[in-house]
């Protein structure tokens, strides 16, 4: 009889898997494509505006038809698998996917992970509410933790990190070990669909293998420390802005926090010639391996993002922070590269370190991170070190 059960368990995790990947790139086309990149290629006065819209669109939108619901995506899956007898509630989602929308596809400096996640992870218990018969009682979580496994395979084309991510994050004593098959069954479907409609590119953008001697792993240690202490700032700066937006009434926050980003973005191209603090920060990537770019350049652009990060989180946009964290660190393990004349300064090496690092310190998965790290560049050369700072930056 379990053995029935837990086959009907895997091909239900299968279909939210098909399901979520399938929903999570009609997401993305639609915020990426029909809205961000149209907004990429529009006028700096539009770029201007356009952080002000999204926060107060995402405003009006959960307090019109979310009912006053909050912003939050990836930490309602966070909070409700704890919650071992209260399913997921629904009503919310779909606010909380239009207000996404809004915010990431006119600029908020957030990541696209978050509605995944929360896309996942909604499809995921509706279904096993749904067809409850199928699973024992205590697997009452298991298409909630396979869906969100799903939505992180499909936004980041990375099965293994959604796997890992899904049960990393909310893990609470061996609770999520049972639900390994059905998450790791989910996140591969959904990666196999999404990819089905939006390709297989590597997420973030390297080329070429980078080197590094022994005499690197050193280095791997000193970005891990830089990465532990920035991923605390960056995180304390998130707290205080949410501490502090909650003493203003919505659309009033959401004002101030979209001329702040309207601030940056007038910053941004003073000093880059281009709207670098706008939406996720993919670019920025691409921007800051320019071995041209002057490491003064990159850390003020580092600054610049964790701000822009700070001001979207604290004017209530809605989105992941993730790929914020991925950024930083990026920029953080670049500027540091010069420091160390070896065969991996002017590689990827000390980006890609540095996206380990920072990732696992700010969202407490080392593992993921580093997990990650291989599977969206598709470079597995810097592992070890990897997980060398990912460990230093958790101290």
């Amino acid at each position: 009889m379990r053995a029935r059960l837990r086959l009907d368990a895997l091909a239900l995790a299968a279909v939210t898997g098909c399901v979520t990947g399938a929903a999570v790139a009609l997401f993305e086309w639609v915020t990426r494509e029909l809205l961000f990149h149209r907004l990429a290629r529009a006028s700096e006065g539009v770029q201007l505006v356009a952080p002000v819209a999204a926060l107060l669109v995402a405003a009006l939108i959960l307090r019109w038809i979310g009912g006053g619901a909050s912003p939050a995506t990836a930490d309602e899956y966070i909070h409700n698998f704890h919650q071992h007898d209260v399913p997921l509630d629904a009503r919310p989602a779909p606010a909380r996917v239009l207000a996404s929308i809004a915010t990431l596809g006119l600029g908020g400096a957030m990541g696209y992970e978050g509605p995944s996640i929360y896309i996942g992870a909604t499809l995921g218990a509706r279904l096993q509410a749904r067809l409850g018969r199928f699973f024992a009682a205590s697997d009452a979580k298991v298409l909630l933790v396979a869906g969100a496994a799903a939505g992180v395979a499909a936004i980041f084309k990375a099965p293994a990190t959604g796997l890992v991510f899904a049960l990393e994050v909310p893990y609470q004593e061996d609770f999520a070990r049972r639900m390994l098959l059905p998450a790791g069954m989910a996140a591969a479907t959904s990666y196999i669909t999404f990819a089905a409609f939006r390709g297989t590119e590597p997420l973030l953008a390297v080329r070429g293998t980078p080197r590094f001697d022994f005499h690197d792993l050193a280095g791997a240690v000193v970005l891990g420390v830089l990465c532990g202490v920035g991923a605390r700032v960056f995180t304390t700066g998130l707290a205080l802005s949410k501490r502090t937006a909650a003493n203003f009434h919505p659309l009033v926050r959401a004002l101030v926090a979209g001329v702040g980003l309207a601030g940056l973005v007038a910053l941004s191209y003073g000093a880059f010639g281009s709207g670098l603090t706008l939406g996720a920060g993919y670019d920025n990537v691409t921007w800051a391996l320019d071995p041209r770019r002057a490491v003064g350049l990159v850390l003020l652009l580092f600054v610049m993002r964790g701000v822009a990060t700070v001001l979207t989180v604290g004017g209530g946009g809605a989105g992941g922070l993730f790929i914020p964290l991925v950024i930083e660190g990026a920029l953080l393990g670049r500027a540091v590269s010069g420091l160390f004349n070896s065969a991996a300064s002017g590689s990827t090496f000390f980006p890609l370190i540095g996206v380990a690092a920072f990732l696992g310190a700010g969202y407490r998965v080392p593992l993921a991170a580093v997990v990650f790290t291989a599977e969206a560049t598709g470079r597995a050369a810097f592992i070890v070190p990897g997980i060398i700072a990912a460990i230093v930056a958790q101290l």
